[in-house]
C-alpha cells in the first residue's frame, strides 16, 4: 500500500521570529562593510553599512510625508536601487508596499490605487510607450486615498528623502518597536482567472521566512553575489531575491531595470556573481545569445530556475555551459509567499527537470482529491495544497474571496494539479 501524498518540512532551523527592519540591522551588523547592493547600470553601490543607512532615511522621510503604521505605499516601478530602498524602508515603519506591475495601463493602476488605499505612491518616470505621470494624472480623480506621488529621478525624490531630517532616528526606533512580525507588510495584486486582480497580504514572518530559506536551500552566505534580472514586484524578485539576499549577508545585483540578455551575462562577468535567477525562458534567450561563449561565468555556482517547467536540454546547458552545478528549481504562488517545494543542491538532473522538488523546511503540502478533500495515496493525482507560516493573511479586504482558497484548517489550495512521488518529489 503507497503511502499518503502528504510531506511536512522538518528542520533543525528555527524560523525568524524578526521584522524586515530587525533582520536587516542584523545583516548590517554582521557585515557592515560588504557589498549589500549593486546598480551595473548606474554604477552606484552600496555597502551594508550605507545601505542601512539609506532604507533608515527614506523611512524618516515617509514618516515625514504623514505616513503611518498600515499606511499602503505604492511601488510602480522597474528594477532599481530606489526599488530595494522602498521595500526596506516601508517595512522599517509598518507600512504596507502595494507592489504595482509596470505595465500596467490606466485602468488597472487605477483599480490597484483605490482597491488598497495607497495614500502615497512612489513611480518611474516611463516605461516603453508609457508616460507614468501621465497615467497618474488621469486616475487621480478616481483615488481619493492618494495624497503624494514621488518619481524617482526626479526633484520630489529628492523632497521626500530631504523630508527625513525632520524626523529623528529615535522616532524611527519608537515606530519600529510596537512593529510586529505577523503584521501587514506586502500587497501583491495576483491575476486570477477570471475579473480583477486579488491582493495577496503578506507579513514579515511570511515573507522573511521564505526568502531566508529559499536561499538556505542553496547555501548563500555573504560571499555571494545575486544577479537578479527578474521583476522586484513579484515574490520571485523581491523576496527569494532580496530577503533571500540580504538575510545572508550576500549581495544584490541589479543589471539592468528590465530584462536583457546581454545586460545579464555582463553583470555576471563584471560583478563575479556567484547566483543568478531567472524563468526558463530567460535563460533559453541568455544561450542563445550571440557571442554567448565569450562571456565569463566560471564564477556561478548555483541559481534559481522558476515560473514554469524547465526543459531537460536547457537545464544541460545551464548546467554545463553557465557553471550553474547547484542550481534550483522552485515552485509556488503568490499566495504562499511563494515557495513551497524546492529541489536541492545535490538533486540529480531528473529531479531538477522533472520534478519541482520537495517541501520546504516548515512546510506542509498534500494532494487532495478535490470532490471529496480526501488525501490521495502517493502517485495519485490530485490539487496540491499547502500550509504553514507561509500562507498569505488573505486577500486585502476581501474575505469572501479569501475563504474560498484558505480553508478551516488554514490550508491554502493552489488550484494546481499534483503527483506526490514514492521519494517525496
Amino acid at each position: 500500500m503507497s503511502g499518503l501524498s502528504y510531506a511536512h518540512g522538518t528542520s533543525d532551523t528555527p524560523l525568524l521570529g524578526d521584522t524586515i527592519g530587525r533582520n536587516l540591522d542584523r545583516a548590517v551588523e554582521a557585515f557592515g562593510e560588504r557589498e549589500a547592493l549593486v546598480d551595473v547600470v548606474s554604477g552606484r553601490r552600496w555597502t551594508y553599512t550605507e545601505f542601512g543607512a539609506a532604507v533608515a532615511e527614506l523611512a524618516r522621510g515617509l514618516m515625514a510625508s504623514g505616513v503611518a503604521k498600515g499606511d499602503r505605499v505604492g511601488i510602480w516601478a522597474l528594477n532599481c536601487p530606489e526599488w530595494v530602498l522602498v521595500q526596506y524602508a516601508t517595512a522599517r515603519i509598518g507600512a504596507v508596499m502595494v507592489t504595482i506591475n509596470p505595465a500596467y495601463r490606466a485602468h488597472e493602476l487605477s483599480y490597484v490605487l483605490e482597491q488598497a488605499g495607497i495614500s502615497l505612491l512612489v513611480a518611474s518616470l516611463a516605461h516603453r510607450t508609457s508616460d507614468y505621470r501621465a497615467l497618474v494624472e488621469e486616475v487621480r480623480a478616481d483615488c481619493p486615498a492618494l495624497r503624494s506621488v514621488h518619481y524617482i529621478g526626479d526633484p520630489s525624490w529628492d523632497e521626500l528623502t530631504a523630508a527625513a531630517d525632520t524626523v529623528t532616528a529615535e522616532e524611527l526606533a519608537l515606530r519600529e518597536a510596537g512593529l510586529s512580525c505577523d503584521d501587514p507588510i506586502n500587497i501583491q495584486y495576483t491575476s486570477g482567472t477570471t475579473g480583477f486582480p486579488k491582493g495577496a497580504t503578506l507579513s514579515h514572518h511570511n515573507i522573511l521566512n521564505n526568502g531566508y530559506f529559499v536561499g538556505e536551500m542553496v547555501a548563500y552566505t555573504e560571499e555571494d553575489r545575486v544577479c537578479l534580472p527578474v521583476p522586484f514586484y513579484h515574490c520571485f524578485g523581491m523576496v527569494m531575491g532580496n530577503l533571500g539576499i540580504t538575510s545572508h549577508g550576500a549581495c544584490i545585483v541589479i543589471p539592468a531595470p528590465a530584462f536583457e540578455p546581454a545586460a545579464v551575462l555582463a553583470a555576471v562577468e563584471r560583478e563575479r556573481c556567484t547566483s543568478l535567477y531567472g524563468v526558463p525562458t530567460m535563460f533559453i534567450a541568455e544561450l542563445a545569445l550571440p557571442g554567448f561563449a565569450s562571456y565569463d561565468l566560471s564564477s556561478l555556482r548555483t541559481g534559481i530556475m522558476a515560473g514554469s517547467p524547465c526543459p531537460v536540454e536547457v537545464m544541460k546547458r545551464v548546467v554545463a555551459e553557465m557553471h550553474m552545478d547547484e542550481v534550483s528549481i522552485c515552485y509556488g504562488m503568490t499566495e504562499t509567499s511563494p515557495v513551497s517545494t524546492q529541489t536541492r543542491r545535490d538533486d540529480d538532473l531528473e529531479r531538477r527537470t522533472g520534478t519541482v522538488g520537495r517541501v520546504m523546511p516548515h512546510i506542509e503540502v498534500k494532494v487532495i482529491d478535490p470532490v471529496t478533500g480526501v488525501t490521495l495515496p502517493r502517485g495519485e493525482a490530485g490539487e496540491l495544497c499547502t500550509r504553514g507560516y507561509s500562507v498569505m493573511l488573505g486577500y486585502w479586504d476581501q474575505p469572501e474571496r479569501t475563504a474560498e482558497v484558505v480553508d478551516a484548517g488554514r490550508w491554502m489550495h493552489t488550484g494546481d494539479l499534483a503527483v506526490m512521488r514514492e521519494d517525496g518529489y
